[in-house]
């Protein structure tokens, strides 16, 4: 940050471009909020691209209460938050013992894993749909949540694999000569160094589960159990005729990954340099 901060002060254009650039990538966001305060008239005829000539407030309270988004929102964050303590979970355990225990194929498991990357969620659907089916998932929060996590596992898994071993190996050493059982040492030596990775996996997951919206069209037809991106496709059809409330309830859909991003964003920053200075 400090570096692009002298860039820009040694080179005009640059500061120039960085701030065009901030414009064009706010502008979308900007835009959906003013659409959200609109009415039809302003929003197709007089006034498309500009800000609200009068705050339509009453937007927001329609989606809330005539869109059903309560029960979307709700389902969507109830599934998004127990995706991300699942594949947090899992992956940093997954990858801690694979990283710095020695067992019999641990490359294999490792390899495993990370193949899970490179399979599309279409090539699995129909295998999927039949699997939620035949363990009586179907219609049921887990029948996002199990799939979520199982696609988020491999990347979530080959970040923190990468974390644990830029760490000395001379830190466990150092807390099992104190006597620290191996437990302790994960959960007092090594969580703590690996935060910034894990506020950056749960920005990727919690995003990942928030948006996903193929497997849960696919997996989710009872209508109390939609999450909130299948909800916006449905208003539409139903309500063809306040765009302003629709733009406010896509409005609400999108703060809790602002305000996730927001709260994290500060460890992502850090991950950028924790494993230099570790080794330092």
């Amino acid at each position: 940050m400090q570096t692009i901060i002298k860039l820009r002060k040694k080179n005009p254009l640059l500061g120039a471009f960085l701030w065009l650039y901030a414009a064009l990538s706010v502008y979308p966001l900007l835009w959906m909020v003013f659409y959200s305060l609109k009415n039809n008239n302003e929003i197709f005829v007089t006034n498309p691209f500009g800000f609200p000539t009068n705050f339509r407030i009453e937007n927001y309270t329609e989606a809330w209460s005539r869109f059903n988004v309560p029960v979307y929102f709700g389902n969507s964050l109830l599934v998004a938050i127990s995706t991300v303590i699942g594949t947090i979970l899992l992956s940093v355990t997954f990858s801690y013992a694979v990283a710095r225990m020695h067992w019999r194929f641990k490359e294999i498991a490792r390899i495993y894993v990370v193949i899970g990357m490179f399979i599309p969620v279409q090539v699995i659907m129909i295998p999927l749909a039949i699997l939620v089916r035949e363990f009586h998932l179907a219609n049921t929060y887990g029948a996002l949540i199990i799939p979520y996590i199982a696609f988020n596992i491999s990347f979530a898994s080959m970040v923190f694999y990468g974390f644990f071993r830029s760490i000395p190996v001379e830190l466990e050493e150092s807390a099992c000569m104190d006597g620290a059982s191996i437990y302790r040492t994960f959960y007092t030596i090594i969580l703590p160094i690996i935060k910034p990775a894990m506020a950056t996996m749960v920005i990727f997951v919690f995003l990942s589960a928030w948006n996903e919206f193929t497997m849960a069209l696919i997996l989710i037809t009872k209508e109390s159990l939609k999450t909130l991106p299948l909800g916006l496709l449905f208003f539409q059809g139903q309500f063809t005729t306040n765009w302003g409330a629709m733009g406010a309830a896509m409005t609400i859909a999108s703060l809790p990954t602002v305000l996730v991003y927001v709260l994290f964003s500060e460890q992502v920053e850090k991950a950028l340099t924790v494993g230099s200075a570790v080794k330092g």
